[in-house]
């Protein structure tokens, strides 16, 4: 994550609603503009956190998943008006079914992306920040779940390569062979999972984590930054709601495409969930140029 994020240093309630948001519009927003704004603002956003490297991600990992989702859709769902052929079983493929898929799959891309912006954003420590005395069992599992893949990957590339400095390598020898290494990989790594959890929840438990009347140092303040952020996003969610219940984000795909006309509303209510979505990148692009007019002048 790049050091001068500047959305990444709002405070973790800013975070949350954000993130809050867009999942929750990601997931129900079936509206092709409105899948496409999504889709590009988080891999727009991605690409500002994790810098050229996220690009080969979009590509390469996001790229088969749209393929993916859009091929399984029309060979299973034969709904819709427009038959454009018969498949070789005797079902119609049809319009409707292809363009579903499309937006499925695109959907799917979208909320990954923003998850994997959400795990490079709201950390362990603000979730438990946030919910620890809300749901303190709660948000300590959900804090290690959420960190718990990135560091498992971090493991696993490391014992994997200490394991192939003793001959063990998962890339050579027979089948069964790399089989047998790779468990044993596996093995290290679960076992290191395990041990790892249990001593963080038994440190936790050392430290009065949860217990009632316990307080606790924190290093977040919530500035005259983060009310007009918080501000801006209650607007923007207030807004995208309130067309959301007017049918401004309207859209069906079976069994003829049918939505929302193109009106003055539904145009507001897209350009709104543009901002929305756009928020983070703004906010630092905002911070750069700053940062850069003031380098310049000393």
């Amino acid at each position: 994550m790049k050091d001068r994020d500047t959305f990444s240093s709002c405070h973790p309630a800013v975070n949350f609603l954000y993130f809050g948001l867009v999942f929750l519009f990601a997931m129900f927003f079936t509206h092709p503009v409105s899948l496409v704004i999504s889709l590009l603002c988080a891999v727009g956003y991605h690409v500002y956190l994790n810098g050229r490297k996220s690009v080969r991600y979009s590509f390469g990992f996001l790229l088969p998943i749209l393929i993916l989702a859009a091929l399984i859709n029309p060979a299973f769902t034969h709904e819709g008006a427009t038959i454009l052929t018969y498949l070789p079983t005797g079902n119609p493929l049809t319009l409707e079914s292809i363009l579903y898929g499309l937006a499925a799959a695109g959907m799917l891309a979208a909320v990954i992306t923003w998850f994997s912006c959400y795990t490079a954003v709201m950390t362990s420590d603000k979730f438990v920040y946030l919910f620890g005395r809300v749901i303190p069992a709660l948000s300590l599992v959900l804090s290690m779940t959420l960190r718990f893949v990135p560091k498992f990957k971090a493991q696993f590339a490391a014992v994997k390569e200490a394991q192939k400095c003793v001959g063990r390598d998962t890339a050579e020898g027979s089948l069964i062979l790399r089989l047998k290494n790779a468990a044993r990989v596996l093995s290290i790594v679960t076992t290191w999972a395990l041990e790892n959890a249990i001593e963080t929840a038994d440190s936790m438990k050392c430290r009065g984590y949860g217990l009632p009347g316990r307080t606790a140092y924190s290093i977040y303040r919530f500035d005259s930054r983060d009310k007009a952020a918080l501000l801006w996003l209650c607007f923007c969610g207030f807004y995208i709601i309130s067309g959301w219940i007017a049918g401004g984000f309207y859209w069906r795909w079976y069994p003829t495409v049918k939505g929302a006309g193109i009106s003055v509303w539904t145009a507001s209510f897209q350009l709104v969930y543009l901002a929305l979505c756009l928020t983070p990148v703004i906010m630092d692009v905002y911070a750069d140029v700053r940062f850069n007019r003031i380098t310049e002048r000393l």
